[in-house]
């Protein structure tokens, strides 16, 4: 089945499932619609991809099969009042806006048919994680053609159980910025140490993406790759150790519980 897909809401994230569609056929550019308040934006939009741009929300769901949701948390109140009551009733909805419950959606758009996700930023290069979920309306095709949406952006996980979605929100959703975080920590010791600036950047890049490789490939868990890394008296244990003294797995932990409530407190859970 063929199916015209709006999205309210033209940024990054829009970009890459947009492109992730187009680039596995999945529509034409002709099946495509976006709204967005920046007019630039859409304009850009228009030259890269060939989607047409409009300004009004409402002329985006009239348009589709399926509506995604692609704005920030804050305005999301703004824009299911506007087009509530619009004779949406009969559309889908696909919401990737963070902490916003599928029984937030469903009342404050007035629609039973909710897809709520979880996506991250490596969708961008369809390495993406995708973790999603749906209210019980949603019709078999419309489950099954999201379903090919987010396999092309990178990975992708149904869960039943809603609040996983939040916690979802706190590992992978924000994980690529503590990646970055980590990433930026060490090419700047690199240069401390006395490495020029591009040298630390691809010893960095390198080490994690072969890091991350191995352990996506290998028997072993993290745990144990480490200590295989680790010799007794050697430059890895000092290392280990400093973070150790930091206690580092204890403020990973308590950044991660805090974008969880912070997730939670966006969708009025707390």
């Amino acid at each position: 089945m063929r199916m015209k897909i709006g999205f309210i809401g033209g940024g990054v994230m829009a970009e890459a499932i947009m492109k992730g569609i187009l680039d596995a056929s999945l529509v034409n550019s002709e099946d495509l619609v976006v709204s967005d308040l920046n007019t630039d934006r859409l304009i850009y939009l228009h030259k890269s991809l060939n989607i047409s741009g409009v300004k009004s929300n409402i002329e985006v769901v009239n348009k589709s099969d399926i509506v995604v949701l692609a704005i920030k948390p804050q305005n999301i109140d703004q824009v299911m009042k506007e087009l509530k009551g619009n004779l949406i009733t009969r559309k889908s909805f696909l919401s990737i806006v963070a902490g916003v419950s599928i029984e937030n959606l469903q009342n404050g758009l007035g629609v039973d048919s909710i897809i709520r996700v979880m996506p991250n930023t490596p969708a961008q290069i369809k390495k993406g994680m995708n973790v999603w979920t749906s209210s019980s309306n949603v019709s078999e095709n419309v489950i099954s053609f999201s379903k090919k949406i987010l396999s092309v952006l990178g990975e992708e996980l149904y869960v039943h159980d809603e609040s996983l979605i939040d916690m979802s929100t706190a590992l992978s959703g924000s994980g690529p910025a503590y990646m970055f975080l980590f990433m930026d920590s060490l090419i700047n010791a690199g240069i401390d140490i006395g490495m020029s600036k591009d040298m630390s950047i691809k010893l960095v890049k390198q080490t994690l993406l072969g890091s991350i490789e191995l352990a996506i490939t290998s028997e072993f868990e993290p745990t144990k790759l480490k200590q295989m890394v680790t010799s007794p008296g050697g430059t890895t244990e000092a290392a280990l150790k400093k973070f150790e003294e930091g206690e580092f797995s204890k403020l990973v932990a308590e950044a991660v519980l805090a974008a969880f409530e912070r997730a939670k407190f966006l969708g009025g859970k707390q």
